[in-house]
């Protein structure tokens, strides 16, 4: 949810030149306005040209294949089980070689989601915050109750209400009666101080009856969001920010003094869904950045790049994996080689595929030159015709 990258590790993978040399410029106006002599600006800008050159792929290279690898290989070393522990009171949220699994099998809900919320200016005091906090987090009747019991003489259930917290979160007992009458049906309600007292519309109640709804009722929905079962305020320099376990996009940002643009989730599904498959995009590689940053993986971020385009290149988030990316190739014996070989070639023999042998991987299975590299290209050289020797003509003696 937020790892920064070079503008200049970002733009060398565009391919329109004149975009680079607009990022080059602009380093280069900033390398004149520091403070040192020219001889200095003028070796930084030469070290600029040089790194620029030396990150460059040449046309042909295996791109793919050292994008697995630089990734891959890594991950082997990460952690099986670690939590990032976010704000000061701690909500663990999956980190490591799990997370990574995660993000590059397309989890559509992710072990442990969150959200990183800020607040708008007018909004950013701890009052407002802790407010917003109590209505983000879902509560239940449990959560604001001291204790319920059975009135055997009147066959009721009575549950009383916690004063502090009714009074701090500003819950009316008659909006907690409407929603028990949502999620419960043939029940009468009433409000006794700070007691709600429960009867079941019923000729003959039983002890089971009223135990069966002390059970119901501790789970209705008071108020806030569903999902969201913590939600943390923490200050954060000169600001306050909102850490949640759960998440929901949509109804996050639809509350007041929430600073949308700044919104974050791991949800990459609810991100597709609600602010478009660019949006995913983005969240997918600042996660994976920030999963193997935190485990001490720099990973260059173009392989991070390229994998993200070919996870949503579709308009939807692919996994990589038999029912993603790789079981969706074009070409019969990748899959083949992937996972499920049988089911592969016994598919292609009954439909006719056939395989254009245009990737590696196919043309490594049947030993031929794979079409890339120097493998791309054909060569060929035009050679000059020796001329044939004349032959002396023999002379009789």
């Amino acid at each position: 949810m937020g790892a920064n990258c070079s503008i200049f590790e970002v733009g060398v993978i565009i391919m329109d030149e004149s975009v680079i040399q607009n990022v080059l410029g602009l380093y280069e106006e900033k390398i004149d306005s520091l403070d040192i002599s020219p001889k200095e600006k003028t070796a930084l800008k030469l070290s600029l040209k040089d790194r620029y050159a030396k990150m460059r792929y040449d046309p042909g290279d295996a791109v793919g294949v050292v994008a697995a690898q630089s990734i891959s290989e890594p991950a082997t070393q990460t952690t099986l089980r670690s939590y990032h522990r976010a704000a000061g009171a701690g909500l663990n949220i999956t980190q490591g070689l799990p997370r990574i699994l995660e993000i590059f099998d397309a989890r559509k809900v992710p072990v442990t989601p969150s959200m990183k919320i800020y607040l708008k200016k007018e909004y950013n005091n701890k009052d407002k915050a802790v407010e917003i906090a109590s209505s983000i987090k879902e509560t239940d009747l449990k959560h604001i109750m001291v204790m319920d019991s059975l009135d055997l003489a009147n066959m009721a259930l009575e549950v009383e209400l916690d004063k502090g917290i009714i009074k701090q979160f500003n819950i009316i007992p008659d909006k907690i009666i409407s929603a028990v009458k949502r999620k419960v049906k043939n029940v009468n309600a009433s409000v006794d101080g700070n007691k709600l007292i429960f009867e079941i519309k019923k000729d003959k109640v039983t002890i089971k009856d009223l135990q069966a709804l002390r059970f119901k009722l501790r789970d209705v929905h008071v108020k806030g969001i569903k999902g969201i079962t913590h939600c943390i305020v923490e200050r954060v320099g000169d600001e306050y920010v909102l850490y949640t376990l759960g998440s929901n996009l949509m109804k996050v940002s639809k509350i007041e003094g929430i600073d949308t643009s700044r919104l974050c989730s791991n949800n990459m599904f609810e991100i597709a869904e609600v602010l478009g498959i660019e949006a995913a995009r983005n969240t997918l590689v600042m996660e994976i950045i920030e999963t193997l940053r935190a485990q001490g993986v720099d990973t260059d971020v173009r392989h991070l790049l390229l994998v993200a385009d070919a996870m949503t290149q579709s308009g939807e988030i692919q996994p990589i994996g038999r029912y993603g990316l790789s079981g969706s190739k074009s070409s019969v014996l990748a899959r083949a080689n992937f996972e499920e070989t049988i089911r592969h070639l016994t598919d292609a023999a009954v439909y006719g595929l056939s395989d254009d042998l245009n990737g590696i991987v196919e043309n490594v299975m049947i030993g031929k030159t794979a079409k890339v590299g120097t493998g791309l290209v054909d060569i060929a050289m035009k050679t000059q015709k020796k001329e044939k020797p004349k032959k002396v003509a023999e002379t009789k003696e």
